[in-house]
């Protein structure tokens, strides 16, 4: 069901686009508009887990030096039926952690200092199982395309809201209807991606406690990070990055109206979510 509702929400996303290409300027609008989202998701495709990794200042460790970490992860990957990614750690006492890579052999996991500070083992193995379920369900490919939609209906939009203000002549469009359409349509993409990502969250779970067969170590996991995110947030945190780590990084500065937008399903339906699942591992 939930690989359903992420293909109708990519395809969503997919007929927003082309139908503000084809408003703005027809067939040769919609042509200008595929081709910008391509080259998009090309650079996406290839160099945005390194720019991210290097943007969190990640550093590589091996077995030689974060043995307990490496050998957690290579364990999980091997009962993931996956090829071991590349480990790294991050400098940075809040707790979190992520997955990149556009596929399974070339995917590395990253974790923050303070998250391998604060879980015990069992812990963190919940949560690397969690990222290595991301790294099997190609989720990172998933995110990158439907950001990369998103930021084309962003930009497209933006031409829309200045060309209604700016154009003239007979073939002029109602200003006020493209106005409208370039506030709306950003709107309902940004809430689709939104709600791909919270799917592949929940997916990700699910995937983690059939991994090590142990929900309750993820779910207790979950709180701590969660507690802990609360109170403060990542130093090098940024929005375009934010869908990747397993508890949102800005969880502490979120207001009520504000998780309509989250890239994240609440902790407590992770949670409930995960106990049901203790029921048929």
């Amino acid at each position: 069901m939930e690989v359903f509702k992420t293909a109708f929400l990519l395809t969503a996303l997919t007929l927003l686009f082309v139908f503000i290409g084809g408003y703005v300027g027809g067939q040769n609008g919609m042509l200008i508009a595929f081709g910008i989202a391509v080259a998009m998701n090309f650079f996406s495709y290839f160099y945005s887990d390194k720019l991210v990794l290097k943007h969190y200042r990640a550093v590589e460790v091996d077995r030689q030096n974060a043995k307990g970490f490496y050998e957690i992860v290579e364990k999980l990957a091997q009962k993931a039926d996956i090829p071991m990614p590349k480990v790294y750690i991050i400098p940075e006492s809040v707790p979190n952690a992520f997955a990149t890579g556009r596929n399974p052999k070339n995917a590395a996991v990253a974790a923050t200092e303070g998250l391998l500070n604060l879980l015990t083992p069992q812990e963190v193995e919940g949560v690397m199982a969690h990222e290595l379920s991301h790294v099997r369900h190609y989720d990172i490919l998933i995110g990158s395309v439907a950001a990369t939609i998103a930021g084309a209906i962003a930009i497209i939009a933006n031409i829309m809201h200045y060309g209604a203000m700016f154009s003239s002549g007979k073939n002029r469009q109602n200003p006020l209807i493209m106005i409208a359409i370039a506030i709306v349509l950003p709107l309902a993409a940004t809430i689709i991606q939104m709600t791909i990502s919270r799917n592949r969250e929940y997916m990700a779970d699910e995937g983690a406690a059939k991994i090590t067969k142990h929900p309750e170590w993820l779910q207790s996991a979950l709180l701590k990070l969660d507690a802990y995110a609360r109170g403060g947030v990542m130093q090098q945190a940024s929005q375009q990055s934010a869908h990747m780590f397993i508890v949102n990084p800005f969880s502490g500065k979120n207001i009520s109206f504000a998780n309509l937008f989250s890239t994240h399903p609440s902790i407590e339906n992770r949670i409930e979510r995960l106990e049901k699942l203790k029921r048929v591992l």
